[in-house]
């Protein structure tokens, strides 16, 4: 289903200054969201929180401005944001225990390596979003299927699931991020890592993450 620009017209956030990102750039951000779009979102005065599939809206400089996504009508989070919209968004990549086996020495100290995304923002329920908000999320997860799936396919069905879910935007106030993949280990455990460790997943982020040394003419083993 195609979504109209103006109905994800996103209003104009100041780039925070108190934003943190450690191991990684925006674009490194965008390919998170993008890879992981579930994310734990939770009110930090409340002990309430929920896992949910979210899209991002862009500035200029690639910054994550706004999240949007949907929720049950009945989700916990409903009344405590309609009275406290402040929200914290956790986008974790993938991870793995690192052994002293997989660097291939026994003296190397062991570690876990992760790629993590936490934002803060202002929570806005919007029921003219619902419907928006849920067919871009079914354009992104369905991209790229032989015959991807359209909402309209549940037919009647489809008014009545709609009425039980709400949209919302989260306008983003803070990002932190840090991705620890290797980047700071020693060239040769660094490829022993790459050749020995049993999480491919891991193993792609990290080669992404050192693409340019692990490219020098050689660096190859």
């Amino acid at each position: 289903m195609a979504v109209s620009d103006e109905t994800f017209e996103t209003q104009n956030v100041e780039s925070g200054a108190d934003d943190r990102l450690v191991g990684l750039d925006w674009n490194d951000a965008r390919k998170l969201i993008a890879e992981r779009p579930l994310a734990w979102v939770s009110s930090p005065a409340h002990f309430e929180g929920s896992l949910l599939p979210l899209i991002a809206t862009y500035d200029a400089s690639g910054r994550p401005q706004e999240l949007i996504g949907h929720f049950a009508r009945r989700n916990a989070l409903v009344p405590i944001v309609e009275t406290d919209p402040r929200v914290n968004v956790l986008f974790t990549g993938p991870d793995s225990y690192i052994s002293p086996r997989h660097a291939g020495r026994r003296d190397w100290g062991p570690t876990w390596n992760y790629a993590q995304l936490h934002i803060q923002g202002e929570l806005i329920v919007e029921d003219g979003l619902t419907e928006a908000a849920l067919e871009m999320l079914i354009d992104k997860v369905e991209a790229g299927a032989d015959s991807p799936w359209g909402a309209q396919e549940l037919g009647r069905r489809y008014e009545v699931l709609l009425a039980h879910i709400v949209g919302f935007r989260i306008r983003v106030e803070k990002v932190s991020g840090r991705f620890k993949l290797g980047q700071d280990e020693d060239l040769k455990d660094l490829q022993n890592i790459l050749a020995n460790l049993p999480a491919p997943d891991l193993v792609r982020w990290m080669r992404d993450a050192n693409a340019e040394r692990l490219e020098t003419p050689g660096s190859q083993q």
